[in-house]
């Protein structure tokens, strides 16, 4: 009798793996199914995280050219795509190009037209031999006029005077600022940056890499104010109360401003930002465009002139090897598990010349700031390139189906896990009625 009472418990066991099993299987079958892209002219389902390696027509990436400068990156702007890197995740002192960081953050936390007041740890806590527009202690200017110095002349008192009107602006003071530099790098997924000052002067912990920098620019050029302010050649500065006459800014970026010599000028160069200190060397972060697309070129530690000859070679080789593709008008069939999902129509994937938006593996992914407002994302690939990626939402009536082709991967996981976890505990009460009866017989 108690023999028949283990045959049924191990046929319970037995039924409730396989029942366990049936459920995993089902929802990997509806994973399948939902992660799935429908093509509409070809009705062929092409899934999302599954391709098989092979099944896509592709070309190899095109091949690297060799630049001298130690560290390098070219990042498309729209799409993020990196399109040549070199020690790019190396740290560096990033020296005037830290102003980007700068006048990035003051544009999305102020006015343009607010009064900034110079201290005198704005006009005399610099280097004295560091770059200025000699403000005076007490002058009074706008930060728009204050954030043209410090991307046109690199003006090291207003970067200073700038952070501690935006930190004072927020409750605190300039280091308030230096924390909120910190704070947005790690926002755009910096992971290797450390700001210690607002305009870039020799300091041990103040560094960066080729990577975190175009993450930063491509970012900033994104904001219309910056963008402007970054791409103006020559600026005049009117009387203040300090200075009675006008103060005339140009731009230092050779590769735009023929302000000493016009040989390193670049078609399509349209801003940036020039950076140099013995410590860091010479330090570039260059924009430029053609037709759609629009390149960022960082470069760190190179010798003079290497920072403008290898950007001028990289965006030589970007611009010829690779072209932007219209996800929204390329993409045939814009439904998501079956739900018509709504996306951008200015978004693009940056590949090799003449390859398709259909030769790109597709992948639903879902990011969240500091892990709130979770959003849905169509990404791209080609071979191990992350070529671009667009948001996507669904009208309410579909939101959650659509959410449901990510999450099953996860609740197989969770499916699993409890059903090994069921499978150990029945299997402890098998084996304790099983030593019970032993002993019985002894």
């Amino acid at each position: 009798m108690k023999i028949n009472k283990i045959k049924r418990l191990t046929a319970v066991i037995l039924a409730v793996l396989l029942g366990t099993l049936t459920l995993t299987n089902t929802t990997i079958f509806a994973e399948e199914k939902n992660s799935s892209i429908v093509d509409s002219t070809t009705q062929k389902t092409q899934k999302l995280a599954d391709d098989v390696a092979g099944k896509t027509k592709e070309k190899s990436w095109p091949d690297e050219i060799e630049i001298t400068a130690p560290n390098a990156i070219v990042m498309e702007v729209n799409s993020g795509t990196i399109l040549y890197e070199k020690n790019s995740h190396e740290k560096h002192y990033p020296a005037s190009i830290t102003k980007i960081m700068t006048t990035y953050l003051a544009v999305e936390n102020s006015s343009l037209d607010e009064v900034v007041k110079y201290s005198a740890d704005a006009v005399f806590k610099n280097e004295g031999n560091s770059s200025h527009i000699a403000r005076d202690e007490g002058e009074e200017m706008s930060l728009e006029q204050s954030l043209y110095a410090v991307m046109l002349e690199s003006a090291n008192e207003c970067a200073y005077a700038v952070a501690e009107h935006v930190g004072e602006k927020k409750g605190g003071d300039y280091k308030t600022f230096i924390r909120m530099m910190n704070s947005k790098a790690k926002e755009l997924g910096c992971k290797d940056t450390h700001f210690n000052n607002s305009n870039g002067l020799p300091d041990e912990q103040h560094y960066t890499t080729a990577y975190d920098m175009a993450l930063i620019s491509c970012a900033a050029y994104k904001n219309a104010d910056f963008r402007k302010i970054a791409t103006t050649k020559k600026y005049t500065i009117s009387p203040t109360n300090k200075h009675p006459e006008e103060t005339f800014l140009q731009n230092h970026h050779a590769m735009m401003y023929p302000r000493k010599t016009r040989k390193y000028l670049y078609d399509g160069c349209v801003g940036g930002k020039t950076g140099y200190t013995v410590a860091a060397n010479n330090t570039l972060v260059t924009y430029a465009n053609r037709g759609n697309m629009t390149l960022c070129c960082v470069i760190l530690n190179a010798q003079r002139p290497d920072h403008y000859t290898n950007t001028a070679q990289l965006f030589d080789y970007c611009f010829d090897k690779f072209e932007n593709v219209n996800i929204y008008q390329n993409l045939k069939d814009k439904t998501i598990a079956g739900k018509k999902a709504n996306m951008s129509t200015q978004k693009y994937v940056t590949v090799p010349k003449d390859v398709k938006l259909s030769n790109c593996q597709r992948e639903l992914i879902k990011e969240s700031k500091n892990g709130k407002n979770k959003r849905m994302y169509l990404q791209f690939s080609y071979g191990n390139h992350i070529v671009g990626k667009t948001e996507i939402t669904f009208d309410k009536s579909n939101k959650n189906e659509g959410l449901k082709a990510i999450n099953l991967k996860g609740n197989r996981k969770k499916v699993i896990g409890i059903s090994v976890l069921v499978a150990l505990m029945l299997g402890v009460i098998v084996a304790a009625r099983i030593r019970k009866i032993k002993n019985n017989k002894r």
